[in-house]
């Protein structure tokens, strides 16, 4: 459905704005403590915090910025590089903040995260070396500890995260990927089921109606000079006439002829597997082929617009008496007119004597009704 790709991005957005969240609130609790423990003085504890929200603040603008394509470093990239330098700078003064160290070089990780999304790898990967190499430093120098055990922890933290973001932003590119190809697919078999009806009917007409051409103008010539002659030709046009109409209909019902119980199930399988819980209630065996045919249309346009142009989490099928109603909870505002399919299949239905109608319901749900006489 054309609404599913994009529910997907917002849930893997959004969620991701709620790590920042916590990120973001665990580490202001942490300055507030070294606060009132007295480690760190308030006009250092303000800078370390602008800093800190400077940085996750601009994040989400950062993450949407990238999250469908490979943009170009823009200058929110560079501000908030600059705000987790001075977040990572502004540490805990005691050298046995080992646990503060670990925090805030976190917050450089983050950015780095964000860097992969807007860089190639090959520049991706020296940021992230030059990145690794500060912060362990200024771990090393803050805590004292040696290098040698500082740098590993830095580097798989920093690993862990950069991969984390980059499978978070490939996640949603195979998602709309997938989505794109199945419209793609479907709009395929529609184009060739187009060219196979026109390369269907040019074969039906293309030499019959070149005859009653010919025929035409042979018995215009012959009408003033021989009657008989010409009558024949007529008479040959006219059963030729019958035989191509005869033809283009049996055509015709070829593509009209779907069976309504093969219609539901493939309908309710399709509607399934968009994720669109469906149920089917059908009393339809006493209903003339003609009947079961223009309903089985109706299911079909019915779930193309479900799919299409919804958002619905469940659809309910009812068929009783030649009266479809197919109800879903999928509403955007879609009006009782409809598309293009809605009105040739309101056109087919006035043609069989029936009626349909479509449009949202007093209840919050779209209706879609068929009448058709039994």
């Amino acid at each position: 459905m054309a609404a599913r790709p994009e529910t997907a991005r917002k849930i893997l957005v959004y969620w991701m704005d709620g790590v920042i969240v916590l990120l973001a609130l665990s580490l202001s609790v942490f300055v507030a403590v070294l606060v009132a423990e007295g480690r760190i003085s308030v006009p250092h504890a303000l800078a370390a915090e602008a800093c800190l929200l400077g940085g996750f603040c601009l994040f989400p603008f950062l993450l949407r910025a990238a999250f469908d394509n490979r943009p170009r470093p823009t200058v929110r990239l560079v501000v908030s590089g600059v705000a987790a330098l001075g977040a990572v700078l502004l540490v805990p003064s005691s050298p046995n903040e080992a646990l503060g160290e670990s925090s805030w070089s976190m917050v450089a990780f983050l950015w780095l995260s964000a860097v992969v999304l807007f860089q190639p790898m090959w520049a991706a990967v020296c940021t992230g070396v030059v990145v690794i190499v500060l912060t362990s430093a200024v771990v090393t120098v803050i805590t004292g500890q040696p290098w040698q055990v500082v740098l590993p922890v830095q580097a798989f933290t920093a690993v862990t995260m950069v991969l984390a973001m980059w499978l978070w932003r490939w996640l949603w590119w195979t998602i709309r990927d997938a989505h794109e190809s199945q419209e793609a697919k479907a709009g395929l078999a529609v184009a060739e089921e187009r060219l196979r009806f026109a390369r269907d009917l040019h074969d039906l007409l293309g030499h019959s109606l070149s005859v009653i051409t010919l025929k035409s103008e042979l018995a215009a010539k012959l009408a003033t000079k021989d009657a008989d002659r010409a009558a024949r030709e007529m008479a040959d046009v006219r059963r030729l006439a019958g035989e191509s109409l005869a033809e283009v209909q049996l055509a015709v019902d070829g593509y009209q002829g779907i069976d309504l119980n093969e219609e539901l199930d493939g309908v309710r399988a399709a509607l399934e597997a968009a994720g669109t819980r469906c149920t089917v209630e059908a009393r339809a065996d006493d209903l003339s082929p003609g009947t079961r045919a223009l309903l089985a249309w109706a299911v079909r346009e019915g779930a193309t617009n479900v799919l299409k142009h919804s958002a619905a989490t469940r659809c309910a099928i009812t068929i009783d008496g030649g009266v479809l109603e197919m109800r879903n909870d999928g509403v955007r505002g879609v009006g009782a007119g409809g598309g293009t399919g809605l009105r040739g299949l309101a056109e087919r239905m006035a043609t069989a004597g029936g009626s349909l109608s479509a449009g949202p319901t007093p209840t919050g749900e779209f209706l879609l009704r068929a009448a058709v006489p039994g």
